[in-house]
């Protein structure tokens, strides 16, 4: 009963940074004028076929009328269903195309993409905007999101974009995104502080200030959350990002089905927490505030069906706000539960060596032991 209590507790208190953190968090504006600035939109892409053919015209519509300089350019990122063909038969002059060579060791494929792309920029850009190519961008998103990256005066900004969910392992998964963050870090103090672990940003649609990214060392080469390593890497050298509301500046459809969503996380929730201690910390707070007190309330304890109803409040209040049904928040502690699974998945999978992400391994081979004592190097030397 005592657990129950400290359960119910936990979720009330993050009820109330859910709150907390939805009134603070920073909105882009809809009515943002184009940049004055020169602006590179960068995005990787690895057998997209089917779908980049409506998400580069997305950006294109998106850059429409401007009158400083922006460029597009798509990485095709050893695509074997014609990607690269698909994008240049738009036959835009906005929008380059560039064959991308296969990572070099020491790099993982998002990273050195992405590092490929900002090398093919123009060297006086002064805003990186990396978007997913699974990403569709609202006309006034691209406008909006360098906006608020200038306006609040920060190095990156990344608005997250709504999460287009089917099926049921989608809608039970897919909506913790956002409401992860929202339910469990405080957004203000993240902001200003520049503790690695208060951090949050998402990859799908990212705005940089270009000086900075360079300032920081671009994208960290074996990182598998590579966003958040981005973001750590600039706080490290006294730089500031945030987490936004890009509910209204973009969709994503992040994968399509179970087996496509098992196979996704798996590459990644590996690395989330640590170290496996960690994620069975983190597993385990997440059972106790909201699996335990569900679980009590079944049994007829209504301290146990007052902290069920505080996490399904907070995951409604997180769903209303950022575009997911709000019905299913009733079915948070599955969602809690799903998650641990996928964990679990992951880990096992690191551990025997099999995890891989379109054909490739997620963990990077080690690369010359000069260039691994050059990277120690920079990774101890004091924030400037």
């Amino acid at each position: 009963m005592r657990l129950v209590g400290i359960g119910t507790a936990l979720a009330l208190a993050s009820l109330g940074l859910t709150v907390d953190n939805l009134r603070r968090l920073p909105v882009p504006d809809p009515a943002a004028r184009p940049p004055g600035e020169r602006v590179a939109v960068l995005v990787p892409a690895r057998d997209e076929a089917a779908g980049i053919g409506e998400a580069v015209r997305a950006l294109l519509a998106a850059v429409e009328g401007w009158s400083a300089p922006v460029e597009i350019v798509v990485l095709d990122d050893g695509s074997t269903d014609g990607t690269g063909a698909r994008v240049r038969e738009l036959g835009d002059p906005r929008v380059r195309v560039l064959d991308g060579v296969p990572p070099p060791p020491g790099w993982l494929a998002k990273p050195w993409a992405c590092h490929q792309l900002v090398g093919a920029a123009h060297t006086r850009t002064g805003v990186f905007v990396f978007v997913d190519a699974d990403v569709r961008v609202a006309p006034h998103g691209l406008a909006a999101t360098v906006d608020l990256l200038r306006r609040r005066g920060l190095d990156l900004v990344s608005p997250h974009p709504r999460q287009l969910a089917e099926g049921g392992a989608e809608r039970l998964v897919q909506p913790l995104l956002a409401w992860s963050w929202l339910a469990m870090l405080p957004l203000r103090v993240a902001e200003l502080s520049s503790r690695p672990t208060l951090t949050a940003a998402n990859g799908q649609l990212l705005a940089v200030d270009a000086q900075a990214y360079r300032a920081a060392g671009g994208h960290a080469r074996g990182e598998v959350l590579d966003d958040l390593a981005l973001l750590r890497a600039l706080k490290r050298v006294g730089g500031h990002g945030i987490v936004a509301d890009g509910t209204d500046v973009a969709t994503c459809r992040m994968y399509r089905g179970a087996a496509e969503l098992r196979e996704g996380y798996a590459k990644s929730l590996w690395a989330a927490f640590g170290s496996p201690v960690g994620a069975a910390g983190v597993l385990a707070l997440l059972g106790l505030t909201y699996v335990l007190p569900a679980l009590a309330a079944l049994g007829g304890s209504r301290v146990g069906l007052v902290g069920y109803l505080a996490g399904v409040a907070s995951r409604a209040l997180a769903a209303r706000r950022t575009g997911a049904r709000v019905r299913d928040a009733v079915a948070h502690p599955v969602s809690v539960l799903a998650v641990g699974a996928l964990t679990v998945d992951s880990l096992r999978r690191r551990r025997a060596g099999t995890l891989r992400w379109r054909g490739r391994p997620v963990e990077a081979a080690p690369g010359p032991p000069a260039e691994r004592r050059s990277e120690q190097r920079s990774e101890q030397r004091p924030a400037a």
